[in-house]
């Protein structure tokens, strides 16, 4: 495969698409977290160390999920080591250092969860009766809208942006091992295998993004926040070394029109401008892959006669019956175009399955592009995090000038992208990289590698396309259910949808059919 050079279309995503990116600034440390069981260890820990204020924004938040190593109820040593749910633990904390304040915030629909999750609105009870601790549920959208990050900021000066959420069902280890028993739901009915990532970070960065939650917990209603007093000290976790040092993140966002609120669609541009300036290959992980935009985009891309490799992996289902519906039948119409698009095999999407072919849940939110682009947030390859939801993505960006001349930028990305085609196909990291290196492709790598096992064992897997009812396709091409904006819903489908009128997935389309013609 050659490389393409594609620099005119633009790697400085500041020049070519300003609407693209809301804010860069610098890490002095950042680290990828793969899965919650690392996840949850490195968090607490960090929480345990925050001196002024943790602040804790998601989708959604349960306090009964228990944290590693926590002391269970029945044991000793209230007073030295802390509790293992998480609602006693955030007590604990407050109890432990006087002049340290929690702010949570999450999305309104959880509060009708959290009437039937027990337990939790005995904590909501424990906490309001502290001035230290304030919770507050998320209103502030349009009808049909979420909101979606996933943030954690401790002092200003920690952070932590991606697609693990502190609840129930997101527990696992990288290992995925059929029927853990410690994959467990605060009932005590176990859960399926669960795969998700998120970014930690420390320096300036911690700053913007805790200026971001800042200003979204205001528009939620919450009573305006100061800044934290500057600090030498940070929560950084002692036992994380850091993988990336002092380098320049950029973040994107995405937010509905709301009151006096306008849109912002900084992550579909981004999308958009990110998949144009691939040069070798793109390789994603996504809970869905339902956008019109970015399908457009690698369309556009598998068109061209050299085409980057183009690999995402997604889970074999939504999770949950009304995404299926809408999501699944969406892929799939998707599914069609683009593998019509790629003429020259450069495309594939996966799902990833535990040693016993029992499916992997995909949660994560990941893109890398060229081993040059990192970008991990809440965002997925929806239409949804396109214009509706509240979403926050992080990427690093090696051509970016704080970030130049950096020979190991590569090559630390580089090691990201091989530790998760090792963990998806039961390889060590440096066996995963050699394969790919010799075979030339990561596709190739996983097929070659499938047949060679004979499709057994924990292993990415081709997904098959579905059969659609007449039904399920027109609620598909609709995007009735995942719409781009807000206003969308109430638009006639000629103006919406994934084949809207005049649009470029039509235009592929009707020309494919033609190709079709003409060969008969």
């Amino acid at each position: 495969m050659n490389e393409v050079d594609r620099t005119g279309l633009g790697t400085d995503l500041e020049d070519i698409s300003a609407p693209s990116v809301w804010r860069y600034a610098m890490a002095r440390k950042a680290h990828v977290v793969i899965d919650a069981d690392d996840y949850f260890k490195l968090v607490r820990e960090a929480m345990e160390a925050a001196r002024q204020r943790v602040f804790l924004i998601g989708w959604d938040f349960d306090s009964r999920i228990l944290l590693s190593d926590g002391r269970r109820w029945w044991q000793k040593g209230r007073k030295r080591r802390f509790p293992a749910r998480l609602g006693s633990f955030i007590l604990w904390l407050v109890e432990h250092n006087p002049d340290l304040e929690v702010r949570i915030l999450k999305w309104n629909f959880a509060l009708f969860k959290s009437l039937f999750r027990g337990t939790m609105l005995v904590d909501l009870l424990r906490w309001a009766r502290r001035d230290q601790i304030d919770f507050k549920f998320d209103a502030a959208h349009p009808l049909g809208c979420s909101h979606h990050q996933k943030i954690v900021v401790l002092d200003d000066v920690f952070a932590v942006c991606g697609g693990i959420d502190m609840t129930t069902d997101r527990w696992d280890t990288s290992e995925h091992l059929p029927r853990d028993t410690r994959r467990r739901r605060p009932t005590g009915r176990l859960y399926s295998p669960w795969h998700d990532i998120t970014m930690m970070m420390e320096g300036e960065v911690a700053g913007a993004l805790g200026e971001l939650g800042r200003d979204r917990w205001e528009v939620a209603g919450g009573r305006p926040l100061e800044p934290c007093k500057l600090q030498q000290e940070s929560p950084w976790p002692e036992s994380l070394h850091g993988e990336f040092r002092d380098v320049e993140l950029g973040i994107a966002r995405t937010r509905a029109k709301y009151g006096d609120c306008p849109q912002v669609s900084e992550i579909e541009a981004l999308f958009v401008a990110q998949i144009r300036s691939a040069r070798r290959f793109i390789y994603a992980e996504t809970q869905y892959f339902a956008s019109r935009v970015i399908a457009e985009a690698i369309c556009e891309r598998l068109m061209e006669d050299d085409p980057p490799e183009i690999i995402i992996v997604n889970p074999f289902t939504a999770d949950g019956w009304l995404e299926q519906v809408a999501m699944d039948s969406a892929r799939t119409r998707l599914l069609e175009i683009v593998r019509e698009a790629d003429h020259a095999g450069r495309f594939q999407l996966y799902y990833p399955v535990a040693s016993d072919g029992t499916p992997i849940y995909v949660h994560a939110k990941l893109t890398i592009i060229d081993d040059r682009i990192l970008r991990i947030g809440s965002a997925n390859m929806n239409n949804r995090s396109m214009g509706l939801d509240s979403e926050c993505d992080v990427f690093l960006d090696i051509e970016r000038p704080a970030n130049a001349d950096r020979p190991e930028l590569p090559e630390t990305i580089r090691k990201v992208r091989y530790r998760l085609l090792g963990e998806h196909c039961a390889l060590e990291f440096d066996e995963a990289a050699r394969r790919v290196e010799e075979l030339g492709s990561m596709r190739e790598m996983i097929d070659t590698l499938n047949e060679a096992r004979g499709n057994q064992g924990r292993r990415l897997v081709p997904l098959p396309l579905k059969e659609l009812s007449d039904a399920e396709k027109k609620l598909g091409d609709s995007a009735l259910l995942d719409p781009e904006r807000p206003d969308e819903m109430f638009e006639p489908i000629e103006r919406r949808g994934l084949f809207r009128r005049k649009g470029a997935l039509m235009r592929v389309r009707l020309k494919e059919r033609w190709k079709r013609r003409r060969r008969r």
